[in-house]
């Protein structure tokens, strides 16, 4: 990877649309030391690239419910933890060089050996240690970046030291937008105005550029200041001597280097910087720092930690409190209150580990490391701490046997929550939709914590119907080369086995929609304790809820984007549900602006996705191949049919060699790129005006420029050889490599007759409203008809129409295979199509980007929101009260955490009496002669009010303003419902009439109707 050209970005694609080509040659010429392959450690190294791990201690069984690469047999032959992580850790990426240290590193050793790397980590080392290296690391020309890391019990830090001169060349990460300018006003200041109220999202201090603006010309090339004076306008200097605006324009915020400056960890002790991630308890950063350097100092005194639970540091007045606080609180330059109670929480556990709150600190210090190695997003300055007091707040009764160590590998987990929430962890029955990057996190987390055990009659159930991608390497980490093309689910499976064998794993391959209900039914649910979504899609996310929210059981959901991440927690009765709020739906493109007007490099890599889709996902296929004559006889006997002229427009150009196919591309070339430009400056002169006397182009539209073609253009001959590849492939027609040559192509193109373009009289669309019509339906003229008829016959009556020459085959889209030529389409026919109208054409990687709506995705942020929702689930399994349960949203890149409580329920009320929320459900009991009257009498005897309305699903069983409803009151509900066999309730939508004439009717929860009483046992839906 020593340059552009040698990322792998079948494996690095993801990571690439979050980092950029730069940083990642930063980051494949940087080497990291990293000290300690414990639960922190090795969360961390599975992020950076050349490594050297450097550990002495051997494997433990402690281990195993830590660290998710040591092996039953690492502990059997007491072999050393480096060892055992290296080959393992080694074997995640070809590209990464890793080598290994187990040499003694204390108070003694020369650190001269660190000078190689350019950051060092340390995790499990003595603060004293840590402070001597990070001196030594800060004094050195360049300074070598540091980053200290610890995980005691519920209590965590991060300590970043990068030099009193860090310089990072892109604080966020966020890609600049182009907006469109409205207005610019001659003054002092000049001030700009955004077109159609679009917001800007600048702040006060940065800068813009400035292109393409007509009248205000000096304007353009230069880059100015802002004050934002408001969402959509802000002042740029003085522009009275500027020539009046006219039109047009486009403004970008430019991106300029910021300059971060660190103390080192002995200055910054006293008077730390410190980043507050729960706002409802601002004062815990502090109070953390302080009982985290008492338990330094504590470790320092006795060569260890305090005992798990032991009496003499769960007094008040404990040995960690009277020989630590007091010099802690007085070297502080901050007064800090100290939480008598967070201390006793903290003391009693520090031994233990909480694996996922390793997870989440590991992905947080990873992303610092890459910021170290590449100057890309703004630094951690300069302590960061994560607690989980509030998974041990509910435990501070119980005796200390509870956590006491059995010597298993969940000793560590004890220690922190107890042995009756591990039993009850251990019997947990967990369902987990998809199985990517979170999903693969999730499984690791599960397995360290002992969640779904078999001895215990507990389970994880999975499904993913996808297969694994060399792409999905990169970040889901369960996955190895070996493994491509497997399904994800069962290579999950078994890879979570490998870390702990007494999980019991049922994998599945569906997808969970409303087709498989009959597999993930009522029934299947009931046996849950908990639904996860490890899902990269909204829609799939709102299903899964509903069915959680209509079976009671509580859910987690996580997702991120880049280096953002979000958690959400569902619990039954408690809070909200992900359904209970949308987000605003994405905006559509225009279907005139996608056509005929494109004004950004969106619309014309929209475009080209929609022609690449257009050309290899044919609706007539079946019709081409086995029924022309039947088609042809009934267009003839004067049958309009849907798809018809398309069908024969297919059949007129089909190719059935190489040369044709070839042809046919260098004809598109013509129509897309000269025809189409020359036909809308025909219907649209460039003086053409509007009604108000504006010019019709003018910002947002373009006027195009026709574009003849020129094989030399490396960007034209990309465009017809991978069109013709196109149509090859769904011809089935075959093609060498030495017929892909330039001699080859140009030969067969000298040949090709291009036609005259001709003016049209024809309408285009410049309505942005009207949307885009259906090919299959669109009207044809009679004439078109009868030539269509004409060419069809004519087809027939040749050998051309047999069924071999008909056969065709259905490509799919697919952006991460290279060798089919889609990216490469696109790639070259949007930047054709941006060259036509003056856009600024993207790179291949961005136009893959946008076509494919990739996610950019990277380790770090997958690894924290796993370890932060698996800490929720440890509080679901312990049936918390609503207070302990927090979201998270964060941005590793800036870097901000905000943890929050989940959205309480809220409850809707039918009358003063009466209310319900999305938790309820109501129920009625039926029999075989239970009529609609009898279900309305006892819907009204059981909660107090009478039904207005019943419907079922789309069917509306009784509404009283229908014709013949009334009449319905008197029949059975097995008559109106018709129940398939087997079926043994059904959920009914009921609403009530509202208390005020002319008001709307009111709502009820769902009420499940049983059609007789012994259902209730053998629930099937």
């Amino acid at each position: 990877m020593a340059d552009s050209m040698d990322i792998d970005d079948s494996l690095y694609s993801r990571q690439r649309y979050v980092l950029g080509d730069s940083a990642m040659q930063q980051m494949a010429q940087s080497a990291v030391f990293l000290s300690g392959t414990g639960a922190l450690g090795v969360e961390i190294v599975i992020y950076v690239y050349a490594v050297t791990l450097h550990d002495c201690k051997r494997c433990e069984v402690w281990d195993l419910g830590t660290n998710f690469f040591i092996r039953e047999e690492d502990v059997h032959s007491q072999k050393k933890r480096v060892e055992a992580v290296h080959s393992r850790v080694a074997e995640l990426n070809p590209y990464v060089q890793v080598s290994v240290a187990s040499d003694v590193l204390d108070e003694n050793t020369d650190l001269s050996f660190l000078k190689r790397y350019q950051c060092v980590v340390l995790t499990e080392t003595k603060l004293s240690l840590q402070k001597r290296i990070d001196y030594f690391c800060h004094s050195q020309q360049p300074p070598i970046k540091f980053i200290g890391c610890d995980v005691f019990g519920i209590c965590s830090r991060v300590f970043c030291d990068f030099g009193e001169v860090f310089e990072v060349s892109d604080p966020t990460g966020e890609e600049p937008k182009e907006l469109f300018i409205q207005n610019i006003s001659q003054g002092n200041p000049g001030v700009v105005t955004c077109m159609d109220s679009r917001t800007h999202g600048l702040q006060t201090g940065q800068s813009v550029c400035f292109k393409e603006i007509n009248g205000m010309s000096e304007l353009n090339g230069t880059t100015h200041q802002v004050t934002v004076l408001s969402p959509y306008s802000f002042a740029i200097g003085d522009t009275l001597s500027f020539q009046p605006y006219a039109h047009a324009g486009i403004f970008r915020l430019v991106k300029m280097p910021k300059i971060f400056s660190f103390e080192t960890m002995e200055q910054q002790l006293s008077d730390p910087r410190l980043l507050t991630p729960d706002f409802s308890k601002p004062e815990a950063p502090l109070q953390l720092h302080t009982i985290m350097l008492a338990l330094d100092a504590f470790l320092e005194q006795h060569a260890r930690l305090p005992n798990i639970g032991s009496a003499e540091h769960l007094k008040t007045k404990s040995v960690l409190h009277k020989h630590s606080f007091t010099s802690c609180c007085a070297h502080l330059q901050s007064s800090v209150c100290i939480n008598q109670e967070l201390v006793r929480s903290v003391s009693c556990c520090a031994r233990g580990c909480l694996s996922p709150l390793a997870a989440a600190v590991g992905g947080i210090a990873s992303q610092e490391v890459l910021k170290a190695l590449t100057g890309k997003f703004s630094p951690l300055q300069q302590w960061f701490y994560l607690d989980a007091i509030e998974v041990i707040q509910p435990l501070q009764s119980l005796p200390a046997e509870e956590f006491a160590p059995r010597g298993d590998r969940y000793d560590a987990l004890r220690a922190c929550i107890g042995e009756s929430l591990c039993l009850k962890l251990h019997k947990f029955q967990v369902f987990m939709v998809g199985c990517g990057a979170i999903g693969c996190e999730m499984l690791k987390n599960m397995a360290l914590m002992g969640v779904g055990l078999s001895r215990c009659s507990g389970e994880i159930c999975i499904t993913d119907p996808d297969l694994i991608e060399k792409s999905n390497l990169n970040r889901q980490f369960l996955f190895r080369p070996q493994h491509i093309r497997k399904p994800k689910s069962t290579t999950a499976a078994a890879a979570s086995l490998e870390i702990n064998p007494e999980l019991q794993i049922d994998a599945h391959l569906n997808k969970v929609c409303p087709a498989t209900e009959d597999m993930y039914s009522d029934a299947f649910f009931s046996r849950l304790n908990l639904v996860v979504t490890a899902l990269d899609n909204v829609e799939a996310r709102r299903y899964v809820d509903s069915r959680s929210v209509s079976n009671q059981k509580a859910l987690l959901d996580s997702g991120t984007m880049g280096t953002k991440g979000h958690t959400e927690i569902t619990v039954p009765y408690l809070t909200e549900s992900y359904n209970s709020h949308r987000d605003p739906p994405e905006e559509e493109i225009p279907f005139c602006t996608l056509k005929s007007f494109p004004a950004v490099i969106e619309h014309t890599i929209q475009w080209a996705r929609d022609k690449v889709s257009f050309i290899i996902l044919f609706y007539f296929i079946f019709l081409c191949t086995h029924y022309c004559c039947h088609y042809c006889h009934r267009m003839m006997a004067g049958e309009t049919m849907e798809g018809s002229f398309q069908v024969i427009k297919l059949l007129s150009q089909r190719p059935t060699q190489w040369n044709h196919c070839l042809a046919l591309a260098r004809l598109k070339f013509d129509k897309y790129f000269k025809k189409k430009a020359l036909q809308l400056l025909h219907s649209f002169p460039l003086d053409t005006r509007l009604k108000d006397g504006s010019l019709f182009w003018q910002s947002p539209k373009r006027p195009p420029s026709p574009i003849e073609f020129d094989l030399d253009d490396p960007l034209h001959f990309s465009f017809v050889v991978s069109t013709a590849r196109l149509f090859a492939g769904i011809y089935n027609i075959p093609h060498s490599e030495e017929q892909l040559s330039y001699e080859a192509v140009s030969s067969v193109l000298a040949e090709v007759e291009v036609p005259e373009y001709k003016p049209a009289e024809k309408h285009i669309e410049t309505d942005e409203t009207v949307k885009k019509p259906d090919q299959l339906k669109m009207t044809v003229s009679s004439e078109e008809e009868r030539q269509a008829i004409s060419q069809l016959q004519e087809a027939i009556n040749s050998s051309f129409v047999t069924p071999e020459r008909l056969r065709m085959t259905s490509l799919f889209f697919e952006k991460d295979d290279d060798s089919n030529g889609h990216i490469d389409f696109i790639a070259s026919a949007s930047a054709l199509r941006a060259h036509m109208y003056a856009i600024e054409a993207a790179d291949r990687l961005q136009t893959k980007r946008i076509a494919g709506k990739i996610i950019p995705a990277i380790a770090t942020s997958t690894a924290a929101v796993a370890g932060l929702v698996s800490l929720e689930l440890i509080k679901v399994a312990g049936s918390y009260g609503f207070e302990l349960f927090k979201n998270c949203f964060f941005n590793l890149a800036i870097p901000v955490m905000v943890l929050t409580e989940t959205a309480p329920v809220k409850r809707t009320q039918i009358r003063d009496d009466i209310s319900f929320s999305i938790w309820d459900r109501w129920t009625i009991f039926g029999h075989e002669d239970f009529t609609l009257s009898d279900f309305m009498n006892a819907v009204k005897e059981e909660y107090g009010i009478e039904p207005t309305m019943v419907v079922h699903g789309v069917k509306m069983l009784y509404v009283p303003v229908m014709p013949g409803h009334n009449k319905r009151l008197k029949l059975t509900m097995h008559r109106l419902i018709k129940p398939s066999a087997g079926r043994k309730y059904v959920d009914l939508t009921v609403s009530f009439a509202p208390e005020v004439d002319g008001d709307e009717d009111l709502p009820s929860p769902p009420v499940r109707y049983y059609f007789s009483r012994e259902s209730e046992s053998g629930e099937t839906a």
